[in-house]
């Protein structure tokens, strides 16, 4: 029996067309997921048969072009070029036709063999559109398939006209577009020196390249300046001299012009009977009609103010309760161990590293849920691209992109999000400035890991303001990022900005199941990262809170004060402060004498504390920490941070628990924080300041470094980020001072 034969078969298509749920529809769990070589843009294959034929289908980057302007494009153009597929399946969004067409004329001007998957032609007919893929399959001369990849409808016909296509193995036949009297006479002189000189056709088309000179491709003409720099040189001149005769007569660019031109061609592709139209021409659909106000100049920046207020408000009053069971359970459970473990090194790990530690993190779980929630909401809903689009004017007047939105979002925009997953969106930025800009001032967004930290401080010191504070801070965080990003794009970054497209997807009620499974997945990662890193960590800063210990001179000293006070102590209450406890009928004086036995025990832990490894390193820091209102021990629980934000909450929580004994009550970090006169709102708002801005957590500095691909960003992020927060910090608590708010 003779083996099948392998074909190698690529899915192209714009983000949100299906092509991804097509590819998981056909493969199943045949499919192998890795990255690209040297880069972090993911790579998956997957298997399947056709027509006897085993075929290797690859999944390329979700991507609107073909110009190398982002990673994905970059990705994906290299592929089809280098890989040279048998066949290319162009997924198609059938209700945004006009719109995924671009891309498939840019696959036809590169000539490579393709078909069409017509997919969501279901969203299609819902929206009143009849699309004759016949006479679509006529016009452009390659195989035109209706699917629904969702449902799999149509995926063996597409398969098998795949597999058709692959087994031929036709030439590249470019499709030739005429782009005008400005642009088709350079073109024409361009090509003919191309096919001359043999430049780059080997791999792509001479009017290809062309056109890739003349969208000033980057890739393309690093490339060709490699291979003949003089005719390379040459190429550059004549697209430079169509550009600026293009902005004298029209003021316009290529780019422009060509992308016009593209769009023309596919408008007269849909003309006579391609697409039918049920409803009335003035009707708009539901996505439509919403948009027209969530949208609107001046509607919609006021109305997307409202929503994110009522998230918060949401968020804050309905996790209030669970907030505070959790708390009193942590505190219960301290108690607990409290009562029943001896004295010694294992008791105190166990309260002070490990239940008001991780408990401490834990203990905001609930308002984690509520925020996840609504967050979750609004994406579902689609409401989220509409945020970027309309901060896409602001954005470019900061010298960023409106992509760069979504990457602030996913980051914590909406305080809730990951600056890890946040750097990874700005993989599709396509200018490599607007990309570095962005990824360096995302983790100033109010991530997850802040979160608990925001809420504890802000619960101890404006409890009766919680969902206003929480607003300002978005506000601030929010501004504090564009100015830096204003800053970094006009000094090390400088560079022009690159236009924005966004494809807003329709607005869809979502479902019970999917909130609840978004809002889990987001939580469970929490939880689980609660349970291990922070639990690790946690158990090392105890650790160095704990150790060396006070030299016993010193603890002489205090267990001298001790026996000073139970002397003094009637006999008959002795035995009650030696357990802790107060008897039945405890007056004033019994409560005189333990409250001066606390004071001791208070001390001489904080003697401790202050001796240990973690004590002497913030000590030291003190010194610069004053002109912020900080003290030894925030400072300990700030250099945890820089391992994960989550733990600054843990790490106090241990720091402001350590030595307290029997003799005292076990009491949530916020309420001993309020109760601490070392402490004041004044403080607390200076340090929620610098913990937002200040430098990103490990895994986000790695994150930055791989999707940068230089150190210097990693370290720079740390370095810079550290010195803002400390300079916005010290204005904070030295303004507030001097206004008298201290």
């Amino acid at each position: 029996m003779n083996e099948a034969r392998e074909h190698l078969i690529a899915l192209a298509g714009n983000p949100n067309c299906g092509k991804t749920t097509l590819f998981n529809a056909i493969t199943g769990a045949r499919q192998h997921v890795g990255n690209y070589p040297g880069i972090t843009v993911e790579k998956k294959e997957g298997i399947c048969r056709a027509n006897g034929s085993l075929i290797r289908l690859v999944d390329l980057p979700g991507t609107y072009s073909l110009t190398a302007y982002s990673m994905e494009e970059i990705v994906a153009r290299d592929f089809l070029v280098q890989d040279r597929p048998r066949a290319v399946i162009n997924i198609v969004d059938a209700s945004n036709l006009e719109r995924n067409l671009y891309l498939t004329i840019q696959l036809m001007e590169l000539g490579i063999p393709l078909l069409v998957a017509l997919n969501m032609i279901d969203m299609a007919a819902s929206r009143g559109m009849e699309i004759n893929s016949g006479e679509l399959s006529r016009r452009l001369r390659i195989p035109v398939i209706p699917t629904v990849a969702r449902t799999g409808k149509g995926k063996d016909e597409l398969l098998g006209a795949a597999a058709d296509l692959a087994e031929k193995n036709p030439e590249w036949e470019p499709l030739y577009i005429s782009y005008g009297p400005d642009i088709d006479p350079a073109l024409d002189r361009m090509e003919l020196e191309i096919v001359a000189a043999k430049f780059l056709t080997g791999l792509i088309p001479a009017r290809w390249t062309a056109l890739k000179y003349l969208e000033c491709d980057e890739e393309v003409i690093k490339k060709g300046r490699e291979i003949d720099p003089r005719l390379s040189a040459k190429l550059e001149e004549t697209g430079e001299q169509v550009s600026q005769h293009l902005q004298k007569t029209l003021d316009s660019y290529p780019e422009a012009i060509i992308a016009d031109h593209r769009y023309g061609f596919i408008s007269a592709l849909l003309k006579e009977g391609v697409v039918k139209q049920s409803h009335k021409a003035d009707r708009l659909f539901f996505s439509d009609q919403l948009d027209r106000v969530l949208t609107n100049r001046f509607l919609g920046p006021v109305i997307m103010m409202l929503i994110l207020y009522g998230v918060y408000q949401f968020t804050f009053s309905y996790s209030k309760i669970p907030v505070g069971w959790m708390e009193a359970g942590f505190s219960a459970l301290g108690n607990f161990a409290d009562s029943a473990l001896p004295e010694g090194p294992l008791k105190s790990l166990i309260i002070s590293g490990i239940i008001f530690g991780v408990g401490g993190v834990l203990g905001f779980v609930p308002l984690i849920v509520f925020m996840f929630l609504a967050i979750a909401l609004l994406e579902d809903t689609g409401y989220l691209a509409r945020v970027a689009y309309m901060l896409d004017r602001v954005f470019r007047t900061f010298g960023l992109h409106g992509s760069s939105v979504m990457a602030y979002i996913i980051s914590g925009g909406i305080a809730g999000g990951c600056a890890v997953p946040g750097v990874l969106a700005t993989r599709t930025l396509r200018s490599p400035r607007e990309r570095i800009a962005t990824l360096l001032t995302a983790p100033f967004m109010n991530c997850g890991a802040k979160l608990p930290v925001f809420a504890m401080l802000i619960a101890a010191f404006f409890a009766s303001k919680e969902p206003q504070v929480m607003f300002l801070l978005t506000i601030l965080s929010w501004t504090a990022a564009l100015l830096i990003a204003k800053l970094i794009r006009s000094t090390i970054l400088r560079g022009p900005s690159t236009p924005f497209l966004l494809e807003l997807p329709p607005y869809r009620l979502p479902t019970f199941k999917g909130l609840l499974i978004h809002t889990w997945e987001r939580t469970w990662q929490y939880i689980r990262k609660a349970g291990t890193v922070i639990l690790a960590i946690s158990i090392l800063f105890w650790a160095l809170m704990s150790f060396p210990g006070l030299p016993e001179v010193e603890k002489r000293i205090y267990d001298q004060e001790r026996a000073s006070i139970m002397a003094e102590t009637p006999e008959q209450l002795r035995p009650y402060l030696a357990e802790g406890k107060a008897p039945d009928a405890a007056g004033k004086e019994f409560q005189d004498y333990r409250a001066r036995l606390q004071e001791v025990d208070f001390e001489q832990a904080q003697a401790t504390l202050r001796n240990s490894i973690a004590g002497r390193i913030g000590t030291a820091l003190t010194s610069v920490t004053k002109l912020t209102g900080f003290d030894w021990r925030t400072n300990v629980a700030l250099l945890s941070g820089f391992a994960a934000k989550e733990i600054i909450i843990s790490t106090m929580g241990t720091a402001y628990s350590l030595g307290r004994s029997k003799r005292g009550e076990e009491i949530p970090l916020g309420e001993r924080l309020a109760r601490d006169p070392g402490w004041s709102p004044l403080k607390a708002f200076s340090l929620i300041v610098f913990i937002m801005l200040y430098a990103p957590c490990i895994a986000t500095i790695t994150c930055i470094i791989r999707e940068s691909g230089a150190w210097k960003w990693g370290v720079f992020s740390m370095v810079f980020n550290t010195a803002i927060a400390f300079i916005f910090s010290a204005l904070v608590y030295r303004g507030g001072l001097w206004l008298g708010l201290g």
